[in-house]
């Protein structure tokens, strides 16, 4: 879906696969009406707020209820390392849960688990089939196919070959979608399309 995207600067976790590392630092400090007015230049139906870690900055819970206000249809991509209660109802939060191989599996804040709804994502990006098995324990552990939207398994770009993640969600017969970073296969990684 064409989505215009808000990424904030600004990220406590260091994971081994991180992909936006350019996002720790850097950008600019804007009035909320400016990106406002910036989201709505792009005449879009989708919003996603993401980072480096939204929730890592003070005014995000602020901007995503302004951005449902206008009528957009958010989401919100966390780390799942802070509280997702204060975030609007009407946004659907994208939680990355944090897996063993991606370094960060320690900041993970399982409160949260109890607080997502049918409206919501539960995100794994894996990088071996250690992390493969340690999430499909989770989605059990916590019966994730019941209690949110979709489960999603991404493999880490480089080091899992979507593929081979393909196979092991069929053999299993596992409730989950592959997701695949569709930028990296179309546009070679490029920002900014």
């Amino acid at each position: 879906m064409p989505t215009v995207f808000v990424r904030l600067t600004g990220c406590p976790l260091r994971c081994g696969y991180c992909d936006t590392a350019y996002a720790f630092s850097g950008g600019a400090v804007l009035p909320l009406s400016v990106i406002l007015e910036r989201v709505a230049s792009y005449g879009p139906r989708y919003v996603c707020v993401t980072g480096g870690e939204p929730l890592a900055q003070p005014n995000s819970i602020e901007l995503l209820r302004l951005l449902c206000d206008a009528g957009y249809e958010v989401s919100l991509e966390t780390s799942g390392a802070f509280d997702i209660s204060a975030v609007d109802c009407r946004v659907s939060r994208v939680l990355d849960l944090k897996t063993p191989d991606s370094g960060e599996v320690a900041r993970n804040r399982y409160a949260n688990m109890t607080l997502l709804t049918r409206n919501d994502q539960m995100k794994f990006v894996l990088c071996s089939r250690q992390d493969y098995e340690w999430a499909v324990s989770k989605l059990i552990e916590y019966r994730l196919d019941e209690r949110v939207g979709e489960v999603l398994f991404s493999p880490s770009h480089g080091q899992l070959e979507g593929r081979e993640l393909a196979d092991w969600i069929v053999a299993d017969n596992l409730p989950v979608r592959l997701q695949l970073q569709l930028h990296k296969i179309l546009w070679n990684d490029a920002r900014g399309r």
